[in-house]
């Protein structure tokens, strides 16, 4: 019997932009089990990312509650968000944000050195090989293709052995051949290593990958937010 990794419950989000008062998010119920994929889709401005960087620990709900591998993220400070961040989530995003000073081996350890863990030399060396940029491990960002540089991310993400996987769009910047091939590689690598992975993506032959796929429009979860079982 599987558990829920995730537990999201009437989250609600407002944002206010001056004058104006935005509804992101408008009662979201999302449970997602210990190694589910799930992708989550639907229209720019249906609260996709917003949800996302909620569950992540970047944005904070303006009311529910937000259970992820036991952690409250909810009612977390300041500096538990941040602890929270480095050590239970691994993010990737659209935008490869990789360190332009550093070679490809320093950025994927780098969230490692920042935490003061251990680094597993052997464990980043398997992910590097896996995604098959091992021989990239001395090159610096700029001299890697666009997919090249996803990887780097993704191994990043992958390096801390997080319990949950969070990727927002992490194959927009790429071609079809190559965003198809990546993400395969993020399932193969987040099913071998028993962590839960949720995407938001726009590209639909992307979600049928998933295990589920969550629909949203105007804030809310058309269809897939919480699944009759966890079995």
């Amino acid at each position: 019997m599987k558990k829920w990794i995730v537990e999201a419950e009437h989250l609600t989000k407002i944002y206010q932009a001056g004058e104006v008062t935005v509804q992101a998010l408008a009662g979201v119920d999302l449970h997602v089990a210990e190694g589910e994929f799930v992708a989550i889709i639907g229209k720019s401005g249906s609260g996709k990312s917003t949800l996302l960087h909620i569950l992540g620990g970047l944005d904070v709900p303006t009311s529910g509650s937000v259970i992820v591998d036991g952690n409250d993220v909810a009612a977390m400070n300041h500096t538990q968000l941040a602890l929270y961040r480095r050590r239970r989530v691994g993010f990737i995003f659209q935008q490869y944000n990789l360190i332009p000073e550093l070679c490809v081996w320093d950025n994927v350890v780098f969230p490692l050195a920042l935490d003061g863990a251990s680094i597993d030399g052997a464990f980043v060396e398997e992910l590097l090989t896996a995604l098959h940029i091992d021989d990239k491990r001395q090159m610096m960002p700029s001299q890697l293709s666009g997919g090249e540089q996803q990887r780097v991310a993704v191994a990043r993400a992958l390096a801390m052995r997080p319990a949950l996987i969070l990727a927002d769009e992490p194959t927009g910047n790429l071609d079809t051949i190559t965003s198809h091939e990546v993400m395969g590689l993020i399932r193969t690598l987040s099913t071998k290593l028993g962590q839960t992975l949720i995407v938001v993506t726009h590209d639909l032959d992307i979600a049928q990958l998933a295990d589920r796929i969550v629909e949203m429009r105007d804030g809310r979860i058309l269809k897939g937010g919480v699944p009759d079982a966890c079995e």
